[in-house]
Order: structure tokens, then C-alpha cells, then sequence
């Protein structure tokens, strides 16, 4: 956007202003219409960034003033939403304190794979097997997780938050 008419617009209106005055007035008026470029040109370039502020406000595009040279150029920009940040799971239930509670021995008989899988799963953790199982089946037992005696549902529905 070239500013040049606008201020051209000024120079004229001030000398317009002071054309019936006497010749030291004409005088003065010249030498302030030769020194209102670079400050009117101060003040348009705060007015567009002052406009551009109350139309980005509330809304989903951006504009951008921006200047180049002598000239004002006013971007348009859509505004990318944030995603929403994803929520935090649960921490997993502290197996039960052997102080308060006695601890009792099981024999569990595992398929080696589940096994396996199980044993990476507490690696990951970075606690014992022993420790994973007790908080899977607390999960379980209180209702956190699904009970493999749960009937799963079936249907269409997802819901979530993607990124491309």
C-alpha cells in the first residue's frame, strides 16, 4: 500500500490551510509540509498495525503489516489452532504396602509369549515383573481397566485429536 496519496492529501490540506495568510505563514507552512512525510508516514504505519491488532483479535486470521521500502504491505494469514494438549493417563495404582497388608504366594502359569511380552512391558516401566502384574490386576480389579469378563462393545464411534 503506497502512502504517498495520503500524505500528498496532508501537504495539500495544510497549504490550503494557511494560503490566506501573509507570506511568512506560507513560509512556515512550506518548510512543515516538507518535514510531515516521514512523520505522517509514522503515524498511517501505526494506525494500520493498530487496525491490523482489532481485526486478528478474536479471530481466526492473522494480518501482518509489514513494510517494505517506503510502502506498507498487509499480509492475511489463517491461524493454525493449537492442538489441545493430550491427557495425562492416570498413573498406575502403587501395589498394596506390605506393612498394611500381608502378602500372599501364587503360582502363575504364563504362555511364553504373554510372558515375554509382559517382561518388556515392566522394562519399559522400569520395574520387576512381579511389580507389573500386581498393578495390572489392581487396574483390573478397581475398575481402571477393562476385565478381559467385560463384553467389549462394538461400533463405529472413535473420538480424539489427529495432527496431519
Amino acid at each position: 500500500m503506497d502512502l504517498s496519496p495520503f500524505i500528498d492529501q496532508l501537504r495539500r490540506d495544510l497549504l490550503a490551510a494557511v494560503d490566506t495568510g501573509t507570506d511568512a505563514v506560507r513560509t512556515a507552512a512550506g518548510h512543515l509540509a516538507a518535514a510531515l512525510d516521514p512523520a505522517a508516514r509514522i503515524v498511517l504505519l501505526d494506525a494500520l498495525v493498530s487496525a491490523a491488532d482489532e481485526l486478528t483479535s478474536g479471530s481466526d486470521v492473522i494480518v501482518d503489516v509489514r513494510l517494505r521500502g517506503r510502502d506498507v504491505v498487509l499480509a492475511l494469514q489463517h491461524a493454525v489452532p493449537v492442538p489441545p494438549e493430550p491427557p495425562t493417563p492416570p498413573a498406575p495404582p502403587s501395589p498394596p504396602s506390605e506393612v498394611e497388608e500381608g502378602t500372599a504366594r501364587v503360582s502363575l502359569r504364563l504362555p511364553e509369549t504373554l510372558k515375554s511380552r509382559a517382561e518388556e512391558a515392566a522394562a519399559i516401566d522400569g520395574i520387576s515383573l512381579n511389580t507389573w502384574l500386581v498393578r495390572a490386576a489392581a487396574l483390573v480389579l478397581d475398575g481402571s481397566a477393562r476385565s478381559p469378563s467385560t463384553p467389549r462393545r462394538r461400533g463405529n464411534r472413535l473420538s480424539g485429536w489427529a495432527a496431519s
